[in-house]
């Protein structure tokens, strides 16, 4: 235990800056490029000299949040870690789960910064993308969840995946779905039973 008066040691620098775009995130989602940094620093629990230490300015502390959330890989781990062994139904809700959750997670930011596109299409944000952001491995996680029934399904195992990313883009896109967002299991078995009713 620390003796009183004493400072606790001082976090390394890379959990000092995930800490602050940790925090940053939920207020750049609440109010955009109104948010200060003042606001930021007290969610972060530090000084606003220490977020100064850490971002020369707010500007590249949005940038750093925008490349956080456009950043696959959390979402691919996600999807790698999804049980092989359950049943197909099981690991397709699971992954359209977590591809929406991203999928709400960017728009809600999206949104909040005003942006019209994604960040290659935006000169304010194109510096926040990743140099190796063509190497997105979520297809291929996709497809590595569905190879076990391939010989189950009535297309290829990388056009299913495409059709499933698609649908669950358009299905929950806010805009798109008129504000009524399809659910993962209407997603699901939208996929695997189609619309069409079936003969007793």
């Amino acid at each position: 235990m620390r003796s009183p008066g004493t400072r606790a040691s001082p976090l390394p620098p890379q959990q000092r800056r995930d800490g602050i775009i940790d925090a940053a995130l939920p207020l750049l989602r609440k109010h955009g490029d109104d948010v200060t940094t003042k606001q930021i620093a007290e969610a972060a629990g530090v000084a606003e000299g220490t977020l100064f230490r850490v971002f020369p300015d707010k500007e590249s502390l949005i940038l750093a949040v925008v490349t956080r959330v456009f950043d696959p890989s959390p979402t691919v781990a996600e999807l790698q870690s999804v049980d092989i062994t359950l049943p197909l139904r099981e690991r397709l809700q699971q992954a359209v789960e977590i591809i929406a959750d991203r999928l709400h997670n960017v728009w809600e930011l999206m949104s909040a910064l005003r942006m019209m596109g994604p960040p290659e299409h935006n000169p304010r944000f194109r510096d926040a993308l990743p140099s190796d952001r063509h190497s997105d491995l979520t297809p291929q996680a996709l497809i590595d969840l569905i190879a076990p029934d391939a010989e189950n399904l009535r297309v290829d195992v990388a056009q299913f995946a495409r059709v499933m990313r698609l649908v669950t883009f358009a299905g929950t896109h806010p805009r798109i779905s008129d504000d009524n967002p399809l659910k993962p299991d209407e997603i699901v078995d939208l996929l695997l039973d189609g619309l069409r009713a079936h003969s007793p």
